[in-house]
């Protein structure tokens, strides 16, 4: 801490001051802690001795060398209220403290997407009175942008009422209130999010500069958006001009404005590399949690074949980053978008589905929500997070709370060839009722022979819960692939009405 001392004391001994103990702002009001135990932290005096209580639990510890000071809170049980007491030179008093379950939530615009611009958000944010649910909301600002991580996150802890939220993350609250109606417990969201982001912007520097080929992408690919800024700039202001006459004009006229033009991405954008690790992320890192949620790829679209590497990296990352090994990470896989196409061919989305589904199925505390068939063909921002949060909270319940209930759809194991057909096995768990949505034939399957040529094709469920896939175009079928499309027409559930995700049996190159 700075001191500044007017000039006539400058030159007396400073044998009395001191720093007081200081907390970060996610240690304040409102706040959930997590269970059994819960770190504490802040800043003092070097030597300075630091007292935490919450009602009977209590933790001393010194300030270090550097002023920083931290404990752990044990014994904490679900639903436990009370202040929290920080006492060293001063006294600090952190109230209506709750203890239960602690999630962050993080990725880009559909993550970010608010309570009020749900088709239904008054509705929604008119009972949303849960006071037993609290969100921390971190904003990105331009002027905090850094390129080393920033010690302490701006933000506060809101109390869950209708006054309150309509600027929550939409999915974000709808998880976080089917946990609280099912464990009957307090959670509290983390919720750190900004659209339009790459993953590149959520990943340490030191952790993209480890990948040799994802890091040369990267740098790469941001250094030629810096060099191209000032003339990209220079045309946008002319265009801004030109739209900005064009659209006083319309009004005048009575017709509709045309489309204002999308400003060039600036050198402080948040979508620049590491950025919002450094500002979003590493000051919250020491605050215990019990997971995360992960709803982000649109961004990474154009290079799937590093998302492969990239996304896993983040996981294994974050846990490292908080000292959770064994999180679990819950992914929302990308919904259906576009104009929906007749002939199967190469899709970008369907690859960043695919990279999506691979890293959940190989992690050790991972799954996948799929949104295939809750997207919308007219925009990447589909409206039904109330769906998306809940399928987020099934995989929370199941994995995570040990509910005996189903979480996932049909999940893909493998592919057999043989007689002219394909036949799939799912994992046995997730196929229990397996049958085609709202009756009728399955749909959104294709086979390929040695040409690597994709026709639509037949599948049947057979008695012992695989399905066999055929198609009369490919005779001798080596690959399959299943709602590999933008915007595929599938319709593959289970018993509890879960779809399968879009999935392949191949890795031949787009």
């Amino acid at each position: 801490m700075r001191y500044f001392l007017p000039s006539f004391l400058a030159f007396l001994p400073l044998i009395s001051l001191h720093a007081d103990v200081t907390l970060p702002p996610i240690i304040s009001d409102h706040m959930v802690l997590a269970h059994p135990k819960a770190a504490i932290w802040g800043k003092a005096d070097p030597g300075e001795e630091v007292t935490v209580a919450l009602g009977k639990t209590t933790a001393s510890t010194k300030a270090d060398g550097e002023g920083r000071w931290r404990v752990e809170l044990e014994g904490l049980t679900p639903g436990e209220t009370g202040e929290l007491k920080v006492a060293g030179k001063n006294t600090l008093t952190v109230r209506d403290v709750l203890v239960g379950e602690v999630w962050v939530a993080s990725g880009q615009s559909n993550m970010t997407w608010q309570l009020q611009r749900l088709n239904d958000g008054k509705e929604e944010i008119a009972k949303a009175n849960h006071p037993g649910i609290r969100m921390f909301n971190i904003r990105y600002s331009s002027a905090a942008k850094s390129d080393v991580p920033v010690e302490e996150t701006p933000g506060k802890w809101v109390v869950c009422e209708s006054s309150a939220v309509e600027n929550w993350s939409a999915t974000g609250y709808f998880f976080a209130r089917n946990l609280h109606e099912q464990l009957q417990r307090p959670v509290g969201i983390i919720h750190t999010s900004h659209g339009g982001t790459p993953i590149q912007a959520w990943t340490p520097k030191e952790i993209i500069e480890a990948d040799p080929e994802v890091a040369s992408y990267v740098f790469g690919q941001w250094d030629e958006i810096v060099a191209a800024y000032p003339k990209a700039k220079e045309a946008y202001d002319r265009k801004l001009e030109e739209w900005q006459k064009a659209a006083e004009t319309a009004k005048a006229e009575g017709k509709q404005e045309p489309r204002k033009p999308r400003a060039p991405t600036a050198p402080n954008s948040p979508k620049a590399p590491f950025v919002l690790y450094n500002t979003m992320i590493h000051g919250v890192t020491s605050y215990t949690i019990d997971g995360f949620v992960w709803y982000q790829g649109e961004a990474n679209t154009g290079r799937a074949d590093l998302y492969r590497r990239q996304l896993p990296t983040l996981m294994k990352t974050w846990r490292q980053r908080w000292n959770a090994p064994d999180a679990p990470f819950f992914i929302v896989q990308l919904a259906n978008y576009m104009k929906r196409t007749e002939v199967p061919g190469p899709s970008k989305w369907a690859e960043l589905r695919d990279a999506q589904r691979e890293a959940a199925l190989a992690d050790h505390a991972s799954g996948l929500a799929v949104a295939i068939d809750i997207g919308d063909a007219s925009t990447i921002h589909p409206t039904n997070k109330q769906e998306v949060g809940r399928r987020l909270a099934l995989l929370a319940l199941e994995k995570t709370y040990g509910k005996q209930i189903v979480s996932s759809g049909p999940i893909f194991q493998k592919a057999t060839f043989g007689d002219g057909a394909a036949r799939l096995t799912f994992r046995p768990e997730s196929v229990k009722g397996m049958h085609a949505a709202g009756g009728g034939a399955l749909a959104g399957f294709t086979l390929a022979g040695d040409d690597r040529v994709f026709h639509r094709a037949e599948a049947t469920i057979a008695d012992d819960g695989s399905i066999v896939v055929k198609s009369a175009a490919v005779p001798q079928p080596v690959a399959i692939r299943y709602g590999w499309a933008n915007n595929p027409e599938v319709n593959l559930v289970n018993e509890a009405n879960l779809p399968a995700s879009p999935f392949r049996s191949d890795s031949w190159p787009e």
